[in-house]
């Protein structure tokens, strides 16, 4: 009797998949898993919205708050170098801001808090294309062409006109760092009341400034 159609078998070959070939689609998945945990990694972790620079930060404990300086060793090594030197040996701790005017700069770095006094030596000028005195950033005070050695102001807006290669060319201060965080501080500590020369009715001291590398 011959096989109905439903009782019929198919004869054909069937392909037998090698080992090779199964272990192949193993990995296969297995980097696609793989992959797909790295992508969810990348975007599920806290990112800052600018690249570290590598620049050592000048971390400022004042009576008036806290703020940060990026110091620019990449661009201003010297001036830099000079000031990160004094900072760790603890030349700032307890100094005043000696000068304060709103709407141009506060200055400190004094350690006889009028203006006189200094580190007792001074360093070179050094300037560098990029760097120019506007809001936020820090320079040398000086009286002269490479006279600068502790004293540092910050410029609360841009004054331009105290670099070197700006008009009138009569000033001449090196920029050296800028502030990253707490420049309300900054500001708050330019608007204080002062006296006849500048000097604030009540001191606004740097309890310490500390230098964090990145």
């Amino acid at each position: 009797m011959a096989p109905t159609k439903s009782q019929r078998k198919r004869s054909r070959p069937i392909q037998k998949k090698s080992p090779l070939e199964s272990k192949g689609v193993k990995i296969g998945i297995l980097l696609i898993v793989i992959v797909v945990i790295v992508i969810a990694v990348y975007f599920l972790l806290p990112r800052s919205d600018e690249e570290p620079t590598g620049n050592p930060i000048a971390v400022f404990d004042t009576t008036m708050g806290t703020f940060k300086v990026e110091l620019f060793e990449d661009k201003a090594p010297i001036t830099a170098g000079n000031f990160i030197s004094l900072a760790n040996d603890g030349f700032y701790d307890g100094l005043i801001f000696h000068r304060v005017i709103p709407g141009f700069m506060i200055q400190g770095g004094d350690p006889n808090g009028d203006g006189t006094g200094g580190p007792g030596y001074t360093i070179e000028d050094e300037f560098h294309e990029d760097l120019s005195n506007i809001r936020g950033t820090i320079a040398m005070a000086n009286h002269g062409p490479n006279t600068g050695g502790s004293q540092f102001f910050i410029n609360v807006v841009d004054n331009t006109y105290l670099d070197y290669n700006k008009e009138p060319l009569e000033n001449a201060h090196p920029v050296f760092g800028e502030v990253i965080e707490g420049m309300d501080i900054v500001d708050a500590i330019s608007e204080v009341d002062t006296d006849s020369n500048d000097k604030p009715i009540q001191d606004v001291i740097i309890n310490k400034i500390t230098i964090e590398n990145q």
